[in-house]
């Protein structure tokens, strides 16, 4: 039975070897390390050269879509040894505990995901190692994560998990050795979700109706109120609350402008309304969490 990984990087994807945990990827990463908002998940980009990867054992589930490339490559675990042909769109799949080593013969491009167990909820079934998996559906919603991590999480921790749950429903229902049912509440498409979403976080200086936003996803005012917080578990004002708070944060961060104005940017009609929300979010003040002196 393999030992658990113990905890690696919060930041990195990592592996154990030579009973050390070291990140999976020896070189550099291509992305920035940032704290990413989602549960359970990590995300990376790489460029990867002609490389081989020392034996290692995962204490995570892994994921990996090739983005570019077409070079062979070769791996060896569980006593057995082979070389797969690749191309863009190219994936691998390793459950927790896997005991493997590569060798990419060429460059290539690609995202790594790993995630834990407790994503996949309670009682989790097994799954079957994928050396050359082909799945478009998949691999569209890793490259969704990846515009999500690269423009820095533009709508925010609350898409972030319910991408986390879609990652969830796919492995459940089409990679589980046994497949299972992984329902979202809700029945908001995740197209209209988003568009709704967007709608919200690129009009936070505007004082917004619900018919407005219900609008973009073509429902009407009560039906769609209900609807997203079935499937997220907040409401539409909630949302947007957070979207406003989170702004109001970076631009009091990264601006010298009064707090009056930023709250006038963010979508405060008076200097008052904001900061007693803000003060009611964060548990200081704007000026107070500017400074540090809370």
């Amino acid at each position: 039975m393999v030992k658990p990984v113990p905890a690696g990087s919060p930041t990195r994807i990592s592996v154990l070897r030579d009973n050390r945990v070291v990140p999976l990827i020896p070189t550099a990463r291509a992305g920035k390390a940032t704290p990413q908002p989602w549960r359970h998940i990590k995300l990376e980009r790489h460029a990867v050269g002609a490389i081989e990867i020392p034996e290692h054992v995962h204490g995570e589930f892994c994921l990996h879509l090739q983005l570019s490339g077409a070079d062979d490559f070769e791996w060896w675990s569980e006593g057995r040894n082979r070389v797969e042909r690749t191309a863009p769109g190219a994936m691998i799949l390793l459950a927790p505990g896997t005991r493997d080593r590569l060798h990419w013969q060429g460059a290539s491009e690609r995202l790594i995901l790993s995630f834990e167990p407790e994503l996949l909820g309670d009682a989790a079934p097994s799954f079957r190692n994928r050396w050359s998996l082909d799945d478009p559906a998949l691999a569209h919603l890793l490259r969704g994560m990846e515009a999500e991590r690269a423009s820095n999480w533009p709508l925010g921790a609350l898409y972030a998990d319910l991408l986390g749950l879609g990652l969830a429903r796919h492995m459940l229902q089409r990679h589980a050795s046994t497949p299972r049912r992984f329902e979202l509440q809700g029945k908001l498409p995740m197209p209209k979700l988003r568009r709704t979403l967007e709608f919200m976080t690129d009009n936070l200086n505007r004082d917004l109706r619900l018919e407005d936003v219900a609008a973009e996803a073509g429902l009407s005012p009560f039906h769609f109120a209900r609807e997203f917080r079935a499937t997220t578990g907040q409401t539409p004002y909630q949302y947007l609350l957070d979207q406003r708070i989170d702004r109001a944060k970076h631009l009091l961060r990264a601006t010298d402008w009064q707090v009056g104005e930023i709250g006038q940017q963010v979508g405060f009609a008076s200097p008052v309304n904001f900061v007693r929300a803000f003060r009611q979010r964060v548990g200081a003040t704007p000026g107070a969490w500017r400074s540090g002196s809370f």
